[in-house]
């Protein structure tokens, strides 16, 4: 068994039948460091399979769903929280393609890496600009009038629209720079990776670094005013649902950025190198399913501090359980109801004869 996981991982090895085996001690390290990473992959994947996805897509599933069924009733903050969770929905179901490559399978494959990049950074915009504006969103309304419903769907729409626009531009532009190169990924070339970490990551960092900085300061001085007393308990459960939110995001999508930035700045993408995911793939695996996470722990966010939620939740589930009663009894009554007889009429009789 040793011998077959030795030539598993290591192709290099030349074996001829009838001779004897000898194993060189390099090939057995580097089949057995193949073997640890290997199973730390499995154990990455296992964990984000069993316990992530199962709450990142019922939790997401549910926010959408509950919203809906109050979508006459939705104010800003839960349109914008119900267009994440559709962002998040869509990119914990294509993460299923991370999860099952345990050999770097996908990323040789062009179809393949171009339709998971495309989804995540999708995604990746979307989300971003989302909690960014979210965050200005707030900023506004505490000093000054919050915005409408028609206004947060107008910022809903364009946000979308920004999003697949900053995705597609890219990729149209290097699919027609790299048209004559068999596997060719989008996600590889240089200029898309700048613009995913400086537009998609150091930017928003930015503007959210001010928007906190002047509600922080804008909260110290209304502590020290006494009026406006009855909304301040519920804009500060807002934000801090919004900053956990933003911390989370960050944490998650901090490791693949800092990872592609070193790869950036190192300057060995040259044409024809490897890419940095194929010479770290264990790194690569562990950093992408850390951004996928996040799409997972958005729901648990929203669920346990988002109070207008769980009310809403409530609400829903108590209809739910009212109508299915409702039907029951109603199914119940019509199999269980007693057959009238049918008396006919003495006259009614005489025609008949």
């Amino acid at each position: 068994i040793v011998v077959y996981i030795v030539i598993d991982y290591c192709p290099d090895l030349n074996v001829i039948d009838g001779e004897n085996l000898t194993v060189p001690p390099n090939l057995t390290q580097r089949a057995s460091e193949n073997i640890e990473h290997y199973l730390i992959n499995l154990f990455l994947s296992g964990f984000y399979t069993l316990i992530l996805f199962p709450v990142g897509l019922v939790g997401n599933f549910l926010i959408l769903v509950v919203n809906l069924a109050h979508r006459g009733r939705l104010s800003a903050p839960d349109r914008y929280f119900a267009n994440l969770a559709a962002a998040d929905l869509i990119l914990v179901a294509d993460s299923l393609i991370e999860v099952f490559n345990l050999k770097k399978g996908y990323y040789d494959n062009a179809g393949l890496c171009t339709f998971m990049n495309l989804f995540q950074q999708v995604n990746l915009y979307s989300s971003v600009f989302f909690l960014t504006w979210m965050s200005f969103d707030r900023f506004v309304a505490l000093t000054r009038i919050a915005a409408g419903a028609a206004h947060a769907c107008c910022s809903c729409c364009l946000i979308w629209a920004f999003a697949v626009l900053l995705t597609l531009l890219p990729f149209a532009v290097a699919q027609v720079q790299h048209s004559g190169e068999l596997n060719f990924c989008f996600a590889n070339v240089s200029q898309v990776q700048w613009l995913e970490v400086t537009v998609g990551f150091l930017l928003p960092l930015c503007i959210l670094a001010v928007c906190y900085w002047r509600i922080a300061q804008v909260l110290r001085r209304s502590q020290r005013q006494r009026g406006n007393q009855q909304h301040r308990p519920r804009r500060q459960r807002a934000l801090r649902m919004i900053a956990a939110t933003v911390l989370v995001f960050f944490i998650c999508w901090l490791p693949v950025n800092v990872f592609i930035s070193v790869h950036l700045l190192s300057g060995t993408d040259t044409a024809g190198a490897v890419t940095l995911w194929e010479l770290y793939p264990l790194t690569g695996h562990a950093v992408r399913l850390a951004a996928f996470s996040n799409s997972c722990l958005n729901p648990l966010i929203y669920g346990f501090l988002g109070e207008t939620f769980r009310k809403k939740l409530r609400l829903f589930l108590q209809e739910k359980s009212r109508s299915a009663k409702l039907q029951r009894f109603a199914s119940e009554k019509h199999i269980y109801a007693p057959v009238a007889p049918t008396f006919r009429s003495k006259s009614a009789s005489l025609v008949a004869s």
